[in-house]
């Protein structure tokens, strides 16, 4: 699994944790890479360069804790990698800006066409939720950026 998904990190496995881990699990996981680069747990005569990639590695641990240990946090996260997932898995036609769709006033939609005459098809309120929009007529599928 990539560690970095759209400028995301992947929080498992900077842990070495599954999604499928329980909470203790991955609480264990957290512990002893928190006990193996805490700062105060390196050797005196590390090298500057080694301390400081230690304790970067620590705040990534720390990081990756705060969110996979909060049960609010973990489910939100699982979602945006599930997301990502998804993402990978359909053929994406097109990335298109918002700028480049065209306002409806009157039906208060945004469009963009498709290339086989169809259009994607969205809702000021779908603006801040949805990244992938599937055309009305055919199976492609255009991403928001």
């Amino acid at each position: 699994m990539d560690s970095t998904h759209l400028g995301q990190k992947d929080w498992y496995s900077i842990l070495g944790a599954k999604p499928s881990d329980t909470q203790a699990e991955v609480k264990q996981k957290y512990q002893k890479l928190a006990l193996l680069y805490h700062p105060d747990k390196q050797s005196a005569d590390m090298m500057a360069g080694q301390a400081g990639e230690g304790a970067q590695r620590f705040i990534e641990i720390n990081q990756a804790w705060k969110i996979l240990g909060n049960e609010e946090a973990k489910k939100a996260y699982d979602l945006q990698q599930r997301e990502a997932e998804l993402t990978k898995m359909w053929p994406v036609d097109n990335q298109v800006h918002w700028e480049d769709l065209s306002w409806d006033p009157e039906t208060m939609v945004y469009s963009f066409p498709c290339r086989c005459g169809g259009s994607y098809a969205m809702t000021e309120s779908d603006r801040k939720d949805v990244s992938l929009v599937n055309c009305d007529s055919c199976s492609l599928i255009i991403e928001i950026l």
